[in-house]
């Protein structure tokens, strides 16, 4: 388990900083009425079942978490922003599935080894600063042969086009923090997991998004519900002129990639493996004896 006590003090204030942003705004909502498909579609890649033991890491409100404990899977969500786990409940209750919830870091998980049978994430461990820690975490805690199913924004979809076109407006990263699209970079998943991993299989899709009838409707939904996209506004309250860019650039943004009536394809990366088992050391041979 990773020791959190000895993080840095400005690692503690950019986990605070991320906690919070996360809070803003209504996620659960974005994850209900946008990104609703993406949580089926990982735990039936992911292949979880009743017999599977779960963690769903940065698991938001339960996009992900909930329809993996509907396969009868006992299912543990953990996130940085317990905020979100209260309409994660509520939404849990109503579809009738149980599973627990608790208090986590994706860069210090508080579980020791090999605890799970199936670690999965969807559009949630990819905005952990540190990839690298971010996906020793995840191997740390599934069991060998235990499987791995992490989705995620590719840099050149939508939404990794969102956040570079935030990027302008927004404070600097901290340094060591690495683009949260990374993760929907193929070569990138591959070089965190190394040959750690086997089984693994990779594939780019798209989420058909009909939510919004316009570019207007899209940014303004982002602007009041979005965490990230609400602390880059934060950021340039101060300035009109930023403010009134920005806008016409989120608009730029989605007439680009709409379809026709507002309707979008938002690309993501799906990535599964098997965590390898550790290799067998030979013990010697005793010797004979030979009277």
């Amino acid at each position: 388990m990773t020791d959190i006590s000895t993080t840095s003090e400005a690692d503690r204030a950019l986990k605070s900083e991320h906690r919070a942003m996360w809070a803003l705004g209504d996620y659960p909502a974005v994850a209900t009425q946008v990104i609703a498909e993406l949580g089926p579609v990982l735990v039936a890649a992911t292949g979880i079942g009743p017999e599977d033991r779960v963690l769903d890491v940065a698991a938001g409100s339960g996009n992900a978490s909930i329809p993996a404990a509907l396969t009868g899977a006992t299912v543990v969500a953990t996130d940085l922003t317990p905020e979100l786990f209260d309409v994660g409940r509520r939404d849990a209750e109503s579809a009738g599935a149980s599973l627990e919830w608790r208090e986590g870091d994706a860069e210090a998980l508080p579980y020791p080894d090999a605890s799970f049978d199936a670690v999965i994430s969807c559009v949630g461990v990819m905005f952990a600063p540190h990839h690298g820690i971010a996906a020793d975490e995840l191997l740390r805690v599934a069991r060998p042969a235990g499987r791995l199913g992490v989705l995620s924004w590719t840099p050149g979809g939508f939404v990794g086009q969102m956040f570079a076109t935030m990027k302008p407006y927004a404070p600097p990263p901290p340094p060591g923090a690495q683009p949260p699209p990374l993760w929907g970079d193929e070569a990138h998943v591959r070089r965190l997991l190394g040959d750690r991993v086997s089984d693994l299989a990779v594939h780019t899709a798209k989420l058909r998004v009909d939510r919004f009838e316009t570019g207007a409707d899209f940014r303004d939904f982002f602007k009041a519900a979005y965490g990230p996209t609400i602390a880059v506004y934060r950021n340039i309250a101060d300035d009109e002129n930023r403010v009134a860019a920005l806008d016409r650039d989120l608009l730029e943004l989605a007439r680009r990639f709409d379809l026709g009536g507002g309707v979008m394809d938002w690309e993501y990366l799906l990535v599964t493996a098997r965590r390898n088992r550790p290799a067998r050391t030979e013990r010697p041979t005793p010797a004979r004896r030979h009277d």
